[in-house]
């Protein structure tokens, strides 16, 4: 197996993709930085006839590019769950935030419109706050030391991860501001960690261990038994996630170390 690293940066991802679209591969898995970076040197691989699997975030619309098949949660409804959880910890009113990834990244689109379909329903709830970090712990931190300043008042904050939920949640704790109900997603070990001692409210599972080890079973059946898109595998899979409370909190945790979920 050979690993490709993007380290969050949509050009150097580009250069690594464009290395790999020269070689020959029996298949690749891609989770792409963000939409429509990354067509050209994967249909070059298909062409060439190698599956690609494409894993997490859109490389392009699945009606523009013949990928072998696409792993990906539905993060409409992980941002919406999430969302909802916070709205019902503060009764339906309030002040709340979303610190969003990459505005490119079709995950994080999703996880937008999940937030705004639940906050719509809720007139009395006043969204203080919408930008962007990138995924980034460090602009992240930079975004709420700001907003901590800014706003006295912030009822709930919804994050499209939960590294950047966490690192917002140290500033907060640092500013004596405990009191901001905190939202994420990915639900991994430390983020359970956090929900089941009262840093976190709720996270909602990304089910990497599906995602991406999907992807491999996904890769190897089209090599060794010949498996073809939409006769065996289905374009576009869509993996499973509960939303994460102190209620299931040490049973998922369980699970996701067993590698369950």
């Amino acid at each position: 197996m050979t690993w490709f690293d993007g380290e969050l940066s949509a050009p150097k991802q580009r250069a690594a993709i464009d290395n790999m679209a020269a070689q020959s591969w029996d298949f690749v898995a891609i989770q792409a930085f963000g939409i429509g970076t990354l067509t050209d040197p994967v249909k070059k691989m298909i062409d060439a006839g190698i599956p690609v699997i494409d894993m997490d975030t859109l490389i392009a619309p699945l009606d523009e590019i013949n990928v072998h098949s696409f792993l990906a949660p539905d993060n409409e409804f992980m941002g919406a769950a999430v969302t909802q959880a916070l709205v019902d910890a503060i009764g339906g009113k309030g002040t709340i935030t979303m610190t969003q990834g990459a505005l490119g990244h079709s995950g994080a689109q999703g996880r937008a419109r999940g937030f705004k379909s639940i906050i719509e329903k809720y007139p009395d709830i006043e969204v203080l706050d919408e930008q962007p970090a990138d995924w980034d712990v460090t602009k992240a931190t930079r975004i709420w030391d700001s907003l901590l300043t800014k706003h006295p008042n912030i009822s709930a904050a919804f994050f499209h991860n939960d590294d950047m939920a966490l690192a917002a949640q140290n500033v907060m704790k640092a500013r004596g501001r405990g009191d901001i109900l905190v939202g994420g997603v990915d639900a991994m070990p430390p983020a359970i960690e956090a929900v089941i001692d009262g840093r976190m409210h709720a996270t909602v599972r990304n089910p990497s261990c599906r995602i991406h080890g999907g992807a491999i079973v996904a890769g190897v059946a089209a090599v060794l038994t010949g498996e073809k898109t939409g006769d065996g595998i289905p374009k576009h899979i869509v993996t499973d996630g509960p939303v994460v409370t102190k209620a299931n909190a040490p049973g998922m945790l369980w699970m996701q170390r067993h590698f369950l979920i």
